[in-house]
């Protein structure tokens, strides 16, 4: 069973860097991704449409080198966190998740017993299709699996300090437009309410050891989120930075001066 480093560096009080794909189911993203130096991907279920079928693809050519494939299910259900798992996955992102027996439940699904109730299968996509010691592969699979909560309304913020001292949550990451339209404040990052409520996460994360997640828009912003104590950070996603990209290159080709 691969090692995970995301898991790791995280647990050691280190930074992971990545990215998020909610567009293009492409083979090629995470070798792309993994040769631009990102610790993770993370393809979005919730939003896309994406089934387990693709992402069974799409983990099959993530599988490689260091670079860690994550996926955000689309509910918290066992038959999406495990089949997620089985395909491929080496960690789950949960959204919505209000409460510490939401967590629980989203790490019982996502471990094998005696951590969890996951159903258990081996040499398939999740080991490589290897052999191996079965009590062996469970346990490191317990180990290594990365679990991702996301606190992104009024009930996940009012019982997060619950949430982050579940055994087997990694992260809580902030989905900042779902907390803040929540909030009945849409997009008002500036709101004094929201900056409390990310202080309130991040206070949450540091007295329990669990990493605090987001997604940076941009560099400035990404190391100002370090700055708070972010750890876990994916910098953009894949629509808007081909979006992006394209857009400086066009612009320069039709304006060579730059002015």
């Amino acid at each position: 069973m691969r090692e995970n480093k995301v898991k790791r560096a995280l647990a050691a009080g280190g930074v992971a860097v990545g990215t998020m794909a909610f567009e293009f189911p492409a083979t090629a993203l995470a070798r792309l991704a993994a040769d631009a130096g990102a610790d993770f991907v993370v393809y979005d279920m919730e939003h896309t449409g994406w089934t387990v079928e693709t992402m069974r693809t799409l983990m099959a050519t993530a599988r490689f080198g260091d670079l860690v494939p994550a996926v955000r299910v689309p509910a918290t259900e066992y038959h999406f966190i495990a089949r997620i798992l089985d395909v491929g996955a080496m960690g789950i992102m949960a959204p919505m998740v209000e409460s510490a027996e939401q967590a629980r439940k989203i790490v019982e699904c996502a471990k094998y017993p005696p951590d969890g109730r996951r159903g258990t299968a081996f040499s398939v996509a999740h080991d490589d299709y290897s052999g191996g010691d079965i009590a062996e592969k469970i346990r490191a699979a317990n180990d290594e699996g990365l679990v991702i909560a996301q606190v992104e309304s009024v009930a996940g913020l009012e019982d997060v300090d619950a949430i982050a001292a579940v055994d087997g949550v990694d992260v809580l990451w902030i989905g900042h437009y779902d907390l803040t339209t929540s909030m009945g404040i849409p997009g008002q990052f500036s709101d004094a309410r929201y900056t409390d409520a990310v202080a309130r996460v991040l206070d949450a994360c540091a007295r329990h050891g669990k990493a605090a997640g987001f997604m940076a828009s941009d560099v400035e912003q990404g190391r100002a989120l370090m700055a708070q104590g972010f750890r876990c950070l994916a910098y953009q996603r894949d629509s808007v930075l081909y979006r992006n990209a394209l857009a400086e290159g066009i612009a320069g080709l039709r304006d060579p001066s730059g002015e």
